[in-house]
């Protein structure tokens, strides 16, 4: 199944108020990734109908193992290229933002490329 950036985006803030909170709130995601409520509930809807997230008795999210996955997968490589970029000189803000814009597109050779090219730059 093909997933969407956006579905993307919004895993990878799920896992992240996950670590930060203990628990997954819609209006917390909303705050993360500047959206509105309502957007939040289209697109968890469209998230729990495609299997990757369940909601509990409180309306609270958990994300199903698929979920948890993509939501790492996701999470890891925006870290990677945050220090990546920052590594090179970029501002963390910035190097967040960036990170943020290439890590849906990039592929996974040019991700491992850049990861590798990190790990010897450091040695």
């Amino acid at each position: 199944m093909i997933i969407h950036k956006s579905s993307e985006d919004y895993l990878e803030a799920m896992l992240m108020m996950q670590e930060k909170h203990g628990f997954i709130r819609s209006v917390d995601v909303a705050e993360q990734l500047g959206v509105t409520k309502p957007s939040v509930s289209y697109s968890t809807k469209r998230l729990r109908e495609a299997g990757y997230i369940s909601f509990d008795g409180d309306s609270r999210i958990t994300l199903t193992d698929e979920g948890l996955k993509i939501a790492r997968h996701i999470y890891e490589r925006h870290k990677a290229l945050t220090d990546f970029f920052v590594h090179l000189g970029v501002n963390e803000k910035t190097a967040r933002e960036d990170a943020c814009r290439v890590e849906h597109d990039l592929s996974d050779e040019t991700f491992n490329a850049i990861c590798e090219h990190a790990k010897k730059s450091r040695q």
